[in-house]
């Protein structure tokens, strides 16, 4: 008999900005349930502080992130978003329309975003009214990065880290198609999932967190 798995994967980015694998596991299949089991694991190892988090709207992991991790913003994969789009537009649909919407992405700040956000309404609401009413419905999920240091922008606002980790992953297990037991595709898995981490380890820092640190003392003293 052969059964279908899922995999589950954490990374993250620390305080010395480097990147992180931080858990790999395999569960039938992604619900909330195992989502929030994951979650709650990583906690129990240590996990704490956790401030950003980058997914996208699979409904169960977004209720288990906003269970556990409470404390974190969360940042819907603009990429999948657009991809989501897609689902709105007819087929021959114009393609400047889904161009504009992928530009509000590349604003300096949330202001000039949502500036571009009215801008794009105004212009395509009469021609595709079902894609804009989602859109005005949804984008808000996307746009949480602006809170970031704008030089943290492009490497926060998608799941584009994760995805070319999952991509080498898919290309290694192809190769073997079907493996013996569950516990022999884990070892593989977590064998590569290793492998980057430790190339993360010695890469130079993927993002200064100084910026951050600077932007949430700012944030105080304006409290204070």
């Amino acid at each position: 008999m052969i059964a279908h798995q899922a995999v589950l994967i954490a990374i993250g980015i620390n305080w010395e900005g480097k990147r992180q694998v931080l858990a790999v596991e395999m569960v039938n299949r992604e619900s909330q349930i195992s989502w929030k089991e994951f979650l709650l694991r990583l906690k129990e190892r240590g996990l704490l502080g956790v401030e950003f988090v980058v997914s996208d709207d699979h409904a169960g992991l977004k209720k288990a992130i906003c269970a556990v991790l409470t404390e974190a913003a969360w940042q819907r994969c603009y990429v999948h978003f657009l991809r989501n789009a897609l689902d709105y537009l007819p087929r021959k649909a114009d393609d400047d329309c889904l161009q504009e919407l992928r530009w509000i992405y590349d604003r300096r700040d949330i202001q000039e975003a949502q500036q571009d956000l009215a801008a794009w309404i105004g212009k395509w609401q009469g021609k595709y009214p079902k894609l804009v009413d989602w859109v005005e419905g949804n984008i808000s999920e996307t746009l949480t990065f602006y809170r970031l240091p704008r030089a943290h922008h492009k490497h926060l606002k998608s799941t584009n880290m994760l995805e070319r980790l999952n991509e080498e992953i898919k290309r290694r297990t192809l190769v073997v198609r079907i493996f013996p037991n569950t516990e022999s595709c884990l070892r593989l898995i977590r064998a590569l999932c290793v492998e980057t981490h430790e190339t993360w380890l010695e890469d130079n820092r993927y993002l200064n967190m100084t910026f951050l640190a600077e932007q949430k003392k700012e944030a105080l003293r304006l409290a204070a």
